[in-house]
């Protein structure tokens, strides 16, 4: 028996025949044009009939995987329509007379190391998205197709990682679980994973061995741990860790629809973050009271300029109107110089994660705030809208952020333009400066967020993104937990609502300890939601109050 280990992105136990997916990469043959004008003409040519076929395949998951995780193919049709991907492409073929397939090599490896650069890891997973659409372009202009799973039953599938094209040309039925050597968890082979609730793992080194094709392996997907080959006594332990899930699953199930109240009547409310509309399909799946978190910076990072007030309009409005009057909060711009958003021209820092992000991109350049607030607030008719500001660490800020608001709805009265008077509006907590000074942000605000990852970083001077950091960075240090208690009980004395949008929010260990405080609200990731539901229906706070209170902030 070969048992290798990864990380585990969706839980579950499947077993079955290891299926390597292989693929034929494309091999870029450089040559030396006599036309530029045929060879452009050429590309266009092959663009036009990816933009076909990527319409194909957005029919097909429409069908198979739902609106939301179909859309993925509409983003790779507006990248087909990128102007500087375009672009790039044509002045490579004319300025140094190159074929195009190689001026969409070229093209294709500057723009995945700029995404692959930039901080946010929703970003760097768009690395994949360009490659794939690049490579689609390749096949086309070289008249080679793509493959898909060999197989006359269900399988698991093993690859460094899959691009969406290629996870929407399974055959579902015979899917049993995905393990990576590469990937993330926000990667499409996760999310889709996560979406038809099949067991997923990624960072399997050394999975990709051609000798496992073929062979009886067990995935289990709590632990991230593959088993190839597994002996008699792993295939019964394994066995009955999946009926005593599968019995849990059903359990799950039934909280569908169900308050999330302790038993001694203390509501919470459990949302979810995305990333994109493509979540959406997660979010309502797994009966989420809302969306806690709507990251907004996508729209900036996938685009070639400026994002117009029109195009942020759809997108918010599209979001709003799918969640059906439950509350959205979208939080406005969090980029920074670290992101390389090369339109914002703004200079290179030394330490981004303390320079010029977030709401101070906002505060000093209002422009481009004003057009998101006008675009926000003209969408807040279709649903139930909160605004949230990032990276808050002054009273000022605050001050100043709303007179903006306050023009952006004096011009939207002068032009007869519609919005709801009852948004939210609200900031995250991820600055120890806004924890201390929360009993004043609170008289300004109707709610906060509480950033768990970089209020963690911040507090304990430990970078999130540094995997060496280690045990340097206490999630559960007695600091952290001390802050949180801190901004509950300040914001509580001004009415306003508090929650929480970090990853320790999905904490099972911590819940206890949540609902003590007294927290309002918990978004974590869609799949989280229902754990954590069944956890607060089984406690009662009255009796574990002391205890806990005790434990963590003692």
């Amino acid at each position: 028996m070969i048992t290798i280990s990864g990380k585990a992105v969706c839980g579950g136990i499947s077993r079955g025949s290891v299926f390597v997916f292989s693929r034929k990469e494309s091999t870029i043959k450089r040559s030396h044009i006599e036309s530029s004008e045929a060879e452009i003409a050429r590309f266009e040519k092959a663009r036009e009939k990816a933009i076909e076929e990527l319409s194909m395949l957005y029919d097909k998951a429409l069908n198979e995987v739902g609106e939301a995780n179909a859309m993925i193919f509409q983003i790779h049709q507006m990248m087909l329509e990128d102007l500087d991907y375009i672009e790039s492409i044509k002045n490579i073929i004319t300025d140094q007379m190159l074929n195009a397939e190689t001026a969409v090599g070229q093209t294709c490896d500057n723009f995945v190391q700029m995404f692959r650069a930039m901080d946010d890891a929703y970003m760097r997973e768009r690395s994949a998205d360009v490659k794939d659409v690049s490579e689609r372009l390749i096949k086309i202009l070289s008249g080679r197709d793509k493959g898909g799973i060999i197989s006359d039953k269900p399988v698991i599938i093993v690859s460094d990682d899959l691009a969406p094209s290629e996870t929407v040309q399974f055959d579902k039925d015979k899917l049993l679980a995905f393990v990576t050597e590469g990937g993330s968890t926000s990667s499409h082979a996760s999310i889709l994973a996560r979406m038809m609730n099949i067991p997923a793992i990624i960072g399997a080194k050394g999975i990709l061995s051609d000798s496992y094709d073929g062979h009886d392996a067990i995935v289990d997907g709590y632990t991230g741990t593959i088993y190839i080959d597994p002996d008699d006594e792993t295939i019964k332990k394994m066995e009955e860790k999946k009926r005593e899930a599968d019995e849990q699953l059903k359990l799950l199930q039934l909280l569908k629809g169900r308050d999330s109240v302790t038993k001694d009547g203390q509501k919470i409310e459990l949302c979810a973050n995305i990333g994109n509309v493509l979540d959406i399909g997660a979010v309502l799946k797994n009966d989420a009271e809302g969306i806690g978190l709507f990251r907004s910076e996508f729209l900036y990072l996938e685009s070639s300029d400026y994002p117009s007030e029109d195009v942020q309009f759809a997108v918010y409005k599209d979001v709003l109107s799918k969640m059906i009057n439950k509350r959205v909060i979208i939080r406005t711009l969090d980029i920074g110089a670290d992101k390389q958003v090369d339109y914002f021209n703004m200079p290179k820092e030394e330490n981004p994660a303390m320079g010029i992000r977030a709401i101070r991109i906002c505060l000093t350049r209002p422009d481009i705030f004003k057009t998101q607030l006008r675009a926000l607030f003209r969408a807040s008719v279709y649903g139930k809208l909160a605004i949230m500001f990032p990276m808050i660490a002054s009273e000022w800020e605050v001050i100043k952020v709303l007179e903006i608001v306050d023009e952006v709805k004096k011009e939207l009265d002068s032009e007869g333009i519609a919005y709801s008077k009852n948004v939210e509006l609200g900031c995250m907590i991820e600055t120890p400066a806004a924890a201390v000074i929360s009993d004043i942000l609170s008289k300004h605000l109707d709610f906060f967020s509480i950033g768990t990852n970089d209020l963690t970083q911040y507090t304990l001077a430990a970078d999130r993104q540094n995997p060496d950091i280690g045990e340097f960075c206490d999630t559960h240090h007695k600091a952290i937990l001390r802050l949180i208690n801190l901004v509950v009980q300040n914001a509580h004395k001004n009415n306003t609502w508090v929650g929480i949008c970090g990853e320790l929010g999905a904490d099972l260990e911590l819940t206890e300890l949540f609902l003590s405080i007294g927290i309002d609200e918990l978004s974590v990731t869609p799949t989280a939601i229902l754990p954590i539901r069944k956890k607060v229906i089984e406690t009662d706070v009255s009796e574990i109050k002391e205890s806990m209170l005790s434990k963590y902030l003692d």
